[in-house]
């Protein structure tokens, strides 16, 4: 089990997400409707699914389903850019889209530059350039 196919966030109201993801930031998907059961987007090397939340709780464990609380559950998604300034422009992209930017765009002591967002689910989204970062040519990162 040494990949990741597939990444799913349980979204509490589709169409605005939809919206969100494929309309303002441009992920790609064959899906047209503005509120499908499911959508997957195409992205590189793994595949990137909203599902409604309340159905993917449900989904979990229909008997003694997770309980859906708010916070920070230690979890972040990483969208790795190969130009130091396309951390702001990324960043711009998100603020327009109605993100709310957690950490505007900063030095990291490891010598990267980085800032968060999050969408209206409240899932964390870090945009991040390193100096030593070496992308494929599909623009994946390679380590």
């Amino acid at each position: 089990m040494n990949k990741i196919t597939c990444i799913c966030l349980g979204v509490r109201d589709m169409k605005k997400s939809i919206q969100f993801y494929r309309d303002k930031l441009g992920f790609q998907t064959e899906e047209k409707g503005d509120n499908p059961n499911v959508v997957f987007f195409n992205t590189p090397g793994t595949k990137f699914e909203l599902f409604p939340l309340e159905l993917l709780v449900e989904d979990i464990c229909k008997d003694a389903p997770p309980k859906i609380c708010n916070g920070f559950g230690g979890f972040t998604l990483a969208y790795n850019v190969e130009q130091k300034e396309d951390v702001e422009k990324v960043i711009e992209m998100a603020r327009n889209a109605g993100a709310k930017i957690v950490k505007e765009p900063q030095d990291v002591f490891w010598g990267g530059y980085h800032a968060y967002f999050s969408d209206m689910d409240g899932y964390y989204w870090e945009v991040v350039w390193g100096p030593d970062f070496v992308f494929d040519e599909k623009g994946l990162l390679k380590f």
